[in-house]
């Protein structure tokens, strides 16, 4: 038997002529072709499928991505020749590399909810706990990057991975989307989509150039009031649908007294009778109504005249019902006022007759505009300065000291921050504190 002869078995278990993938199942996301011991030849033929992508990992380093069709790769200069070396160590150290197939294809119907309910704060209501829950879709764009940043060697990558992570990072989002817009509870049913698509605007060029994933659609389906704020508003449809309730007592009072005239018996005689005495200042007020003196009719004195103005309480003796870190009380405007003055941190909630839900100190004039301005005090240390942060590690509110901390540590990834006065999001390498916390230079900030 010649040499060829013995090496034609393995030589001919090495050559690959086809590389494709098929995949029936719907939550695959990336796949790695097996190639173990494999050789691809100048005749092999790549085959990429609609809703694909391949990428080419050649000795450890991506090398190329292919979109959809056919492709005959041209391996003469290295595949070839690493064959045939291989030949002559025996077959030993035949040519490695891998090949990943991306499905690119829209994946649907991913639930995300919030597992704790989250504090907004509303103009009528005051602070509010909500829960939200919905549904979003998402899809690879940019294989090359989410092969290297978020599959790595994994073999077999599945939705199950990626959504895990990305649904804690919606949650949050969606959550300050909610509250950043400040939009009633009363109108959150109506701005779901509104909502959906801020938050898609705001955050996909992040998971685009950072993972290489899109959200392409994002559903709020539901914004829950907790059960007491729900009962205040039926409460109010109510009144709503009533309307003025002196009206509706004097409505009903007039239909009892036709029903019991039309009762030809003696019972519905002296319901009569009874129902014309009681109901006697009912209609004898709405007649007096009618007239210029506003009196009203006494079935025993006659026609009474317009009861006597009182004068209303004077500013300071106004009691609101309290609320705040010291307990619940009653207490009159001065003292609300002392109260809110001694500790301004506190959360002082305050309620009167005929409000419908309890207001913050702020939203009432009366309370706010008595309160004395808080002293002025030292500007913060530059180090002790939060900023708004997002970059690798995910998002958060962060000090100079600590942004400063995460550029040393990875100088080539996306570090962004935003702070009040900010026109929107810049780079942390452009803002003059972080990069004075660097060592980048102890001079003056650039000019504007």
């Amino acid at each position: 038997m010649g040499l060829w002869d013995t090496l034609k078995p393995h030589a001919k278990a090495q050559l690959l002529d086809v590389i494709a993938w098929t995949d029936d199942s719907s939550n695959t996301i990336s796949y790695r072709f097996p190639i173990f011991d494999q050789a691809i030849t100048d005749n092999s033929k790549l085959v990429v499928r609609e809703g694909q992508a391949a990428v080419f990992v050649n000795e450890g380093v991506m090398s190329d991505v292919f979109g959809p069709g056919t492709y005959t790769l041209d391996t003469r200069n290295v595949p070839i020749m690493a064959f045939f070396k291989s030949i002559a160590y025996g077959l030993n150290n035949p040519y490695k590399g891998d090949i990943y197939f991306i499905d690119t294809t829209i994946f649907r119907d991913n639930r995300w909810g919030t597992a704790n309910p989250f504090m907004m704060r509303d103009a009528e209501f005051g602070p509010v706990r909500v829960r939200a829950f919905g549904h979003y879709d998402f899809r690879i764009t940019d294989p090359g990057t989410f092969i290297r940043q978020v599959v790595g060697t994994d073999g077999l990558f599945t939705t199950e991975e990626v959504t895990k992570d990305l649904k804690k990072k919606l949650v949050s989002s969606i959550a300050a989307a909610i509250n950043s817009a400040q939009i009633p509870v009363l109108d959150l049913a109506g701005a779901h989509m509104e909502l959906g698509d801020k938050v898609r605007e705001q955050f996909n060029p992040a998971f685009q150039e950072t993972f290489g994933y899109t959200i392409t659609s994002l559903t709020i389906e539901n914004v829950s009031l907790p059960e007491a704020v729900e009962q205040a508003l039926d409460n109010r449809s109510k009144m709503g649908i009533l309307g003025n309730l002196d009206s509706y007592a004097k409505m009903n009072a007039a239909e009892a007294i036709g029903d019991a005239a039309r009762n030809p018996g003696m019972a519905g005689a002296g319901i009569g009778m009874g129902m014309g005495f009681g109901m006697g200042n009912a209609m004898g007020g709405m007649m007096g109504n009618m007239g210029q003196g506003g009196g009203q009719f006494n079935s025993q004195q006659g026609m009474q005249g317009p009861p006597a103005a009182t004068p209303p309480p004077l500013p300071g003796a106004s009691k609101y019902h309290y609320n705040g870190p010291t307990g619940q009380s009653q207490l009159s405007l001065d003292e609300v006022v002392q109260r809110i003055t001694a500790d301004r941190s506190g959360d002082h909630m305050v309620w009167a007759a005929g409000w419908p839900a309890w207001k913050s100190w702020k939203e009432v004039a009366e309370v706010a505009g008595r309160v004395p301005p808080p002293p002025a005090g030292p500007p913060p240390v530059p180090s002790a300065v939060k900023y708004h942060y997002s970059g690798p590690t995910g998002q958060g509110e962060k000090t100079v000291a600590e942004i400063a901390a995460l550029l040393t540590s990875d100088p080539s990834g996306q570090h962004n921050v935003w702070k009040e006065g900010f026109d929107g999001w810049k780079n942390a390498d452009e803002v003059y504190d972080i990069m004075k916390a660097m060592g980048g230079g102890g001079g003056p900030p650039p000019l504007p």
